[in-house]
């Protein structure tokens, strides 16, 4: 679109919105929505909130970093992260899933209820692996 914002058409004729231009992730070669991403972590039993403003790599270029916060009384741990990760590979495309996972306490937000995603990406590092 114009707006440098990327969307669907319809049968009906009708536009939705998919994402912002500048959100794309560039990993290896492919652009990741990274709105499809959150769309199905958000479908996982033990996720509250996400945000996957994607992450540096040295190789890929960027990699699909998500920030998690999980449900209340769960308590992160590598089993969950390795669950929702495979939650992921098994619905979307194999360069989808997040390489990375951080979970949060809570979200940066906005008064409005919004996540502060530049928030996150300043907290974006090198990753090790």
């Amino acid at each position: 679109m114009r707006t440098s914002d990327y969307g669907i058409k319809d049968e009906d004729g009708y536009f939705g919105f998919t994402g912002r231009q500048d959100d794309l992730i560039e990993s290896g070669g492919f652009r990741i929505g990274p709105g499809e991403v959150e769309h199905c972590l958000m479908q996982h039993s033990s996720v509250a909130l996400v945000c996957v403003p994607g992450g540096p790599d040295e190789v890929r270029g960027e990699i699909v970093k998500a920030y998690i916060v999980p449900k209340a009384g769960l308590s992160p741990d590598k089993a969950l992260e390795n669950r929702i990760r495979e939650h992921v590979r098994s619905r979307l495309e194999a360069q989808a899933y997040p390489r990375e996972i951080e979970f949060l306490e809570k979200m940066p937000m906005t008064k409005t209820g919004k996540i502060l995603k530049q928030e996150l990406r300043k907290k974006k590092r090198p990753c090790s692996k």
